[in-house]
């Protein structure tokens, strides 16, 4: 019996990338000698991402299109062209068992020309409101797996299947990990922490929001996990002190959110799958400057169910005080909002997609 073959595509941002690695790497436990590979968007970081993951990957020349015209836009039916003919050729010469997208530019070409040639596929949706690429693709995928609630508005129902977002297996265990993050992150036990994560790039709005509240905090005898991101490091690193930790980028994300008293964050679809496993209480600030607003859309669905706390940037200002305030010193609230979005957490996820994954290779048989 040959061994499976797998093509998986997801790009441009951690938030696609992550999720593809994740139902990769629960593929691979379950068939050792299955092979992968991955298809990217050239010049994005899922081409530096994935060969750190240990796994190959070819790469697109396509990009998304601008909302105001631009050269680019002029430019992207060639790329969508050469980029299908690419798909064409890549599928042909690795004959997958199945293709798997999880969103960005580079899994609308390879899922579609899988679809044409035959080949099951399957869509993994991180978001509460559906991106471009996979609602384009939705009508000739096999299985449409999602992490939220009424996505039938955006794709056809019987394809639909609730799994929740792939998250790292790490996370699984935070609980038991607070003495190691607080040794890691040279904390003191007796202050409470806050963690503040604005992306792995970082967030502008958020650190500048974050430096002018630095003496509320410290009047407060809070410490700061601080991930200011890489674009910002060194306009605020002078900022650190003892009980301030400015951090480029954590890669101990599990420490991280073990020694977390409350957090800070975006609300990406991976943020937010996290922070459900996590189950400390959260105040999410969506980013506005992502395709269709999905962040507030995403933040929102857990606000509804009590579960975290929403601010948009635009009420920063005003609200951000007395709202930050009242979560770090409001005992009640901290526990009501921790077992609240622990009941929306789905740790199977992965397990969940790649089941799913199986099915419908089994199916077409």
């Amino acid at each position: 019996m040959s061994a499976k073959r797998y093509m998986i595509s997801g790009g441009g941002t951690g938030g696609h990338i992550y999720p593809a690695i994740a139902i990769a790497e629960e593929l691979k436990e379950r068939h050792p000698d299955a092979e992968f590979l991955f298809v990217g968007a050239k010049d994005k970081m899922e081409m530096t991402k994935v060969p750190e993951a240990g796994f190959e990957i070819e790469g697109l020349w396509i990009s998304g299109i601008q909302r105001k015209l631009t050269l680019s836009n002029l430019m992207f039916p060639f790329k969508l062209m050469s980029s299908m003919l690419k798909a064409r050729t890549l599928i042909k010469k690795f004959k997958p068992n199945v293709v798997v997208g999880t969103g960005g530019f580079a899994s609308g070409p390879l899922l579609k020309m899988a679809s044409i040639l035959k080949i099951p596929t399957l869509i993994q949706e991180q978001n509460a409101y559906a991106g471009i690429t996979n609602k384009w693709l939705a009508k000739e995928a096999h299985s449409i797996c999602v992490a939220y609630e009424g996505m039938d508005k955006f794709f056809p129902k019987e394809k639909i299947v609730l799994t929740g977002n792939p998250i790292r297996k790490d996370l699984l265990k935070v609980r038991s990990k607070k003495e190691a993050g607080l040794k890691h992150f040279q904390l003191d036990p007796n202050k409470k922490t806050l963690l503040i994560v604005g992306g792995s790039l970082g967030s502008q709005r958020i650190n500048e929001l974050i430096a002018s509240q630095l003496s509320l905090f410290e009047a407060g005898n809070l410490q700061v996990l601080w991930q200011c991101g890489k674009l910002y490091y060194d306009r605020y690193v002078s900022k650190a002190t003892e009980s301030i930790k400015v951090l480029e980028f954590i890669s101990k994300m599990d420490l991280a959110y073990a020694v977390a008293d409350v957090i800070i964050s975006r609300a990406g679809a991976g943020a937010v799958s996290e922070l459900s496993l996590v189950g400390k209480p959260v105040l999410f600030i969506p980013s506005p400057n992502v395709a269709e607003d999905h962040q507030t859309q995403n933040a929102k669905s857990i606000e509804d169910k009590q579960a975290a706390i929403m601010l948009k940037e635009s009420d920063l200002d005003v609200k951000f005080e007395p709202v930050i305030k009242n979560l770090i010193n409001d005992i009640d609230l901290q526990k009501s909002l921790s077992k609240n979005i622990l009941t929306l957490a789905r740790p199977l996820a992965t397990k969940s997609i790649a089941d799913e994954v199986e099915r419908i290779e089994n199916e077409v048989k």
